[in-house]
């Protein structure tokens, strides 16, 4: 089945997404709640993406990002013990929307809970992430392996979006952040930081919001390459978990630095 996702991941992206990159309407953006827009594309990709995973899957359901927008509940669904699809029509749609890149389509199959597969394409550059639990994780076919080693504190790059840390939260990152080597405000496209980290692109990325179509699918395939996916308080971050706060890095020894460095005392 990852084969036959993917195709039809790439086609929605083709057929539904790419088409409205810089053509979209003052009518096709909305301002769904206050600093979080949505557009026509999401909407329709998420449409075209639950008929045909269903179709795939018949039986499953789906817990799509606009679907929980709409009506909140959808979000129960994940702790369903059948086969449940977790979708993110276009990540990074504040970018999409401005016509700029990076964003993203991502996808997640949980069986039982748990997140058994993981897709994350890169649209505009047409390259796609994959993952199974327990078979590693691929981009674009060739298999991944995050790093194995943990780089002096000053040599890593990461991401650190703490628009929406609390003060003294973002006041304790501010003052240690110098600590680490290149450290940025992100890319603003969850489907661009977990891949980055999974390929060693930067080794790092801190989150606050924890929405799962933001991270479940990265979650296992930065995972499935060696990587580690945790709260700040150090549990392993799993679906249906609510608590705020993720630390993704390239190695469980690279967690742990960051962690450390950035948020002494949290544990």
């Amino acid at each position: 089945m990852v084969e036959e996702v993917a195709a039809l991941v790439r086609e929605v992206a083709r057929t539904v997404v790419l088409p409205r990159f810089g053509s979209l309407a003052a009518d096709d953006v909305r301002e769904k709640a206050p600093g979080d827009v949505v557009t026509v594309a999401d909407a329709e990709s998420e449409r075209a993406l639950t008929a045909g995973l269903t179709g795939l899957l018949p039986g499953s359901v789906v817990v799509g990002e606009e679907a929980v927008a709409a009506d909140p509940a959808v979000l129960q669904r994940l702790g369903d013990e059948g086969a449940v699809w977790v979708v993110d029509p276009v990540d990074g749609t504040a970018n999409f929307a401005a016509g700029r890149t990076p964003f993203a389509m991502m996808v997640a199959l949980l069986r039982g809970g748990e997140t058994a597969a993981a897709w994350i394409l890169d649209v505009p550059g047409d390259s796609m992430m994959a993952a199974e639990r327990g078979s590693g994780a691929y981009r674009d076919g060739v298999r991944i392996t995050a790093r194995a080693d943990v780089p002096p504190a000053g040599t890593l790059t990461g991401s650190v979006p703490t628009r929406y840390f609390p003060d003294d939260l973002r006041r304790q990152v501010d003052a240690h952040g110098p600590e680490l080597g290149t450290v940025t405000s992100g890319r603003h496209c969850a489907g661009y930081e977990y891949p980055a980290v999974a390929t060693d692109t930067q080794q790092f990325a801190l989150f606050w919001k924890v929405m799962p179509w933001d991270h479940l699918p990265g979650a296992l395939i930065v995972r499935e390459a060696g990587g580690a996916v945790r709260h700040f308080d150090g549990s392993e971050y799993r679906p249906g978990a609510d608590g705020p706060g993720l630390i993704v890095a390239g190695n469980p020894g690279i967690w742990d630095l960051v962690h450390d460095t950035l948020l002494p005392g949290e544990r």
